[in-house]
């Protein structure tokens, strides 16, 4: 049983990562239904939250069934983080997650996310400044190092596990790389390996089908895998991986009545949670993999990309159903 602090997870648990304008409670809620063992919420900045700014305080609500959950932080100033891991803790969350890994350059050119990789001793201190302010277990998010010149992240492990970090998920590429390049594993796994490290050690990158998760399973000795793009319009990869996992066998393609039925219901909830017109245009980033597969399908997906009702998706739904079924 793989755990972090009391929370237990399974035996290896397969995870939602954290992404801006994707893991909002909606789509958390049809990954959890479909098997994540632990979700997190969007990334929320640290001084949104103690400024209590309303789209960042309306990021630390999650539902009861959503558990267990974290809630992840970001920023990089030591009172800001330690002040909105407190006001994350009062939201009531199983743990607090800190944002190391982000490379999107609005994040990390502030020092913020993957940029701080190039300062581990503020890394290191901000990080234990938040692990001092919670009584909730404290995990991390990162990436390999700055560079390939500065692959350091067994040294970084050591030392956010020495201030009291109680998991961490390293994405194998470094701050320079963005998503380009293979996920080096190799990299991951040695920290696994350090005798010196006792917390979890989670994977993330390139796992986007149950073979590859099933690989990496067999191939590298981590505690568990997190999902992050693949799951965008596909949250069966969860039911997927885990079938795999338990069975050897794969599951078939989930059938164009369920891809349409979990569409809907997604997308309703993002209407009911974020308003129709904001609900509708972010959910076209989904469409793609919630009919991924389907011979002839350009037409309806162009027709998906361009309404803006609700009520106009859900008559092209109903369209492909009986054109597909």
């Amino acid at each position: 049983m793989v755990k972090i602090g009391n929370i237990g997870l399974g035996e290896y648990p397969v995870i939602l990562a954290p992404m801006e304008e994707v893991t909002d409670p909606p789509f958390r809620s049809v990954c959890k239904e479909a098997g994540a063992d632990l979700v997190y919420t969007e990334f929320i900045s640290s001084e949104g939250l103690i400024r209590d700014i309303a789209k960042s305080k309306k990021k630390l609500y999650f539902g009861e069934h959503e558990r267990p959950v974290g809630i992840q932080i970001f920023g990089n100033n030591a009172e800001s983080m330690a002040d909105a891991a407190r006001i994350a803790e009062e939201a009531g969350p199983d743990l607090i997650d800190i944002n190391w890994g982000c490379s999107v350059r609005k994040v990390s050119s502030k020092g913020s996310g993957a940029g701080i990789l190039n300062d581990i001793p503020k890394m290191v201190s901000i990080t234990s400044d938040v692990v001092k302010s919670t009584r909730l277990p404290v995990t991390v998010k990162t990436r390999l190092g700055w560079n390939h010149e500065n692959i350091n992240i067994v040294e970084i492990a050591e030392r956010l596990q020495d201030i009291g970090i109680q998991a961490i998920t390293i994405h194998g590429r470094t701050k320079d790389q963005l998503y380009k390049g293979d996920a080096d594993w190799g990299s991951i796994s040695r920290v696994k390996e350090n005798s010196r490290i006792t917390i979890p050690v989670f994977g993330n990158g390139d796992v986007n089908s149950a073979e590859k998760a099933a690989f990496i399973r067999k191939t590298y000795p981590v505690d568990g895998i997190m999902i992050g793009r693949a799951s965008i319009g596909y949250p069966w990869i969860f039911s997927e991986i885990k079938h795999h996992f338990q069975t050897g066998f794969l599951l078939p393609a989930p059938s164009i009545s369920e891809r349409v039925n979990t569409c809907l219901l997604h997308l309703k909830g993002s209407v009911e949670w974020k308003g129709e017109r904001t609900a509708v245009l972010e959910m076209r980033k989904h469409y793609n993999s919630y009919f991924k597969g389907i011979p002839d399908f350009k037409p309806f997906r162009i027709r998906l990309v361009t309404v803006d009702h609700f009520e106009e998706v859900a008559s092209i739904c109903k369209e492909i159903v009986s054109e597909f079924s």
